[in-house]
């Protein structure tokens, strides 16, 4: 079955990807589509994120992912952050996948309209990793204290 993880970028790489590890890790979940939203602001740290989303996801057993990234020519584009998400669970759907929505990182708008487009397009899970303390923001979920973090799936709280 196909797995798809859909997220958005951020300066702060671990934002990115320890919700991921933490899909892997507590719900065994490794895709094999990652959806990356882009903006101006991001875009220097996306190599990054894309090298560190491919070693996740190795190390969980799975094939290298595709990677498919939406590059935003302006953060305030509203209406493409919607197509980025819908168009995700669209996808995952026509394959008869699973798909996870993370809202973990980003800016605030943008975790706002992953949460509605999970939640309204109807994704597996729509996901948020709480992080229980801010001097822990900066480390990767591996280095992490398994109490001092949740994951929270946004689907199971709406049922």
């Amino acid at each position: 079955m196909d797995r798809y993880w859909v997220t958005t970028g951020s300066t702060n790489a671990e934002a990115v990807v320890n919700p991921l590890a933490a899909a892997c890790t507590e719900w065994e979940y490794v895709p094999n589509h990652i959806y990356l939203l882009s903006n101006p602001g991001v875009e220097s740290h996306l190599d990054r994120v894309i090298d560190l989303v491919e070693t996740i996801v190795e190390a969980y057993g799975g094939d290298t992912p595709t990677v498919e990234c939406t590059s935003l020519e302006s953060e305030t584009n509203f209406q493409a952050i919607v197509d980025h998400f819908r168009d995700a669970i669209e996808a995952a759907k026509a394959a008869d996948g699973e798909v996870v929505v993370d809202v973990t990182p980003g800016r605030k708008f943008m975790s706002a309209i992953a949460f509605q487009a999970g939640i309204r397009f109807e994704a597996t899970k729509v996901c948020y990793l709480h992080v229980h303390s801010g001097k822990l923001f900066g480390r990767v979920y591996a280095d992490l204290p398994r109490s001092a973090t949740t994951l929270y799936d946004f689907r199971e709280v709406f049922a």
